[in-house]
């Protein structure tokens, strides 16, 4: 295709050249395919609209009893320098429990603690000008090996935390203070691999709970995860402001096979994944909201994977800024986001259902990225499942600019592929390769591999979207640019289409 600089031009050009999509299409197809969004895609809309608002209307923070207990009032030695405050810590919140619940206040200044286990009923406040620190010492951190073995316990070895709940109901953290994990690679070396983590404690771990609040808090420096909410009903996570730049494995917040679920004015800048959600509960994740958030991450600000082994649909995400961060942001390794918006599903899974509107991606190698594999990851003693299902997505106004080279991509496998998927008023504005385009037969269909953007190539056969085994895939509107002259096709997809 010759180069073109002028916009409507260019956006005529990919229009108009049959070989940029896969498959050449006679333009009375093309104009019926592309006129108007597919049916299933408004019918979407206006289910996840209703709802966001059933969620905004029924999902709220449970109402916490009148009654404050303190440490200070069961045991904890003020003025004691270094002194753990756990074991009063501890105490006060199992006096809060036993009284019918209430909210347990750490509001004098520093406490220093290690695991602190939740009981139904008891809010965990920490007060504004005060902090929560984390022990620097592991054996602070008694294990708590969950009662129902999960995909995560059996591949990552997750089983110390400074705060841990499980099977509670009205449960919760807030306040204005900060909790600091202290967990910098000298306090906390522990080996980072794909698989087991050891040596290094989560800050904050819940596993089958209900009615859990989590809010208005500032945590940062984590030495692995940041906090991880697995199996919960009615989660709600709103103003929190998370810094965990600081080891491996750093991931911002972790929701794993949750019901019920809003992410409301939430901050993250993360070193691994910035909002994940993940399936190894192999329970269902589904009716989720998340709206006027940042994510920022040098792996994926805003993902699913990379476990699947559970479902995941009827996901709204609206009102959003992702990708990496920036200069004037904290980050280990300094770089672009490996990518932005991480969809994948390779362990069996069905993902479907999801819409994301009016976000702006920034900073990012691959700014969208879907996955249908097959690495099929369960527990040793259950049977490999064979591929999952990935359909129903919609990208709708997204914006995005100082985005990387690699480009967006969309892979499937040909026994399984990706089906229907919508991009509508999509602009992305990517840096050029300095390269010639890479063989697409050359790229990996990601079969057995870890599902990451970066584990196929560093650059993509296109600089706008690349997509292979794909059926119905619509465009409509969508604009890919270059910062400069880029040998690759901005498109190269299946049956797909743009319109000026």
């Amino acid at each position: 295709m010759v180069a073109t600089t002028n916009p409507r031009r260019r956006r005529l050009a990919l229009a108009m050249a049959g070989g940029l999509f896969g498959t050449a299409l006679p333009a009375a197809a093309m104009a019926a395919k592309c006129g108007t969004a597919p049916a299933w895609a408004d019918a979407l809309r206006r289910d996840l609209d209703r709802m966001a608002e059933e969620l905004t209307r029924t999902l709220r923070p449970w109402p916490v009893p009148d009654q404050v207990f303190e440490p200070e009032s069961y045991g904890l030695a003020t003025g004691a320098k270094g002194a753990l405050a756990t074991p009063a810590i501890q105490r006060a919140i199992d006096a809060c429990a036993a009284a019918g619940g209430g909210t347990v206040r750490l509001g004098r200044g520093d406490y220093v603690s290690g695991t602190i286990d939740l009981r139904s009923g008891v809010m965990l406040e920490i007060a504004e000008g005060s902090r929560l620190l984390a022990s620097t010492d592991l054996a602070d951190y008694p294990e708590r090996r969950a009662r129902r073995p999960t995909v995560q316990d059996s591949n990552m070895g997750m089983n110390q935390s400074l705060i841990f709940a499980e099977g509670c109901e009205r449960v919760g953290l807030a306040g204005k203070g900060t909790i600091d994990g202290r967990g910098t690679k000298d306090n906390f070396p522990g080996e980072q691999t794909t698989g087991s983590t050891p040596g290094r404690p989560f800050l904050i771990r819940m596993l089958d709970c209900k009615n859990v609040v989590i809010s208005g808090l500032r945590m940062r420096d984590s030495p692995c995860w940041m906090q991880n909410y697995l199996n919960c009903e009615d989660l709600i996570v709103d103003g929190i402001h998370v810094e965990n730049q600081v080891n491996h494995n750093n991931d911002g917040l972790d929701i794993d096979g949750c019901g019920r679920v809003i992410v409301r004015n939430v901050f993250i800048n993360a070193e691994d994944d910035g909002l994940c959600f993940k399936g190894a509960s192999q329970r269902n994740g589904e009716n989720i909201l998340i709206e006027n958030c940042e994510f920022y991450s040098t792996c994926n600000a805003l993902k699913f994977g990379t476990d699947s082994q559970g479902d995941f649909r009827n996901v709204l995400v609206r009102n959003v800024v992702l990708g990496g961060p920036s200069d004037a942001m904290r980050a280990v390794r300094r770089r672009k986001a490996d990518g932005g918006i991480s969809w994948e599903t390779v362990d069996g899974g069905t993902l479907e259902r999801v819409l994301v509107h009016d976000v702006r991606i920034v900073r990012t190698e691959s700014p969208l990225f879907l996955i249908l594999g097959d690495r099929g990851r369960v527990r040793p003693e259950q049977k490999r499942p064979g591929p999952g299902t990935l359909r129903h997505i919609v990208y709708d106004r997204i914006t995005g600019e100082d985005n990387g080279v690699r480009g967006s991509f969309f892979i499937g496998i040909p026994e399984r592929r990706i089906e229907h998927v919508l991009l509508r008023d999509v602009q992305l504005a990517m840096a050029p390769a300095a390269g010639p385009a890479p063989d697409p037969a050359k790229i990996p269909d990601g079969r057995g591999l870890y599902p990451d953007p970066h584990m196929f190539a560093a650059v993509m056969p296109a600089y706008g979207l690349w997509a292979r085994d794909v059926r119905h895939l619509t465009l409509q509107r969508v604009r890919f640019t270059s910062a400069g002259r880029d040998a690759r096709r901005a498109l190269i997809a299946p049956m797909a289409c743009t319109l000026a």
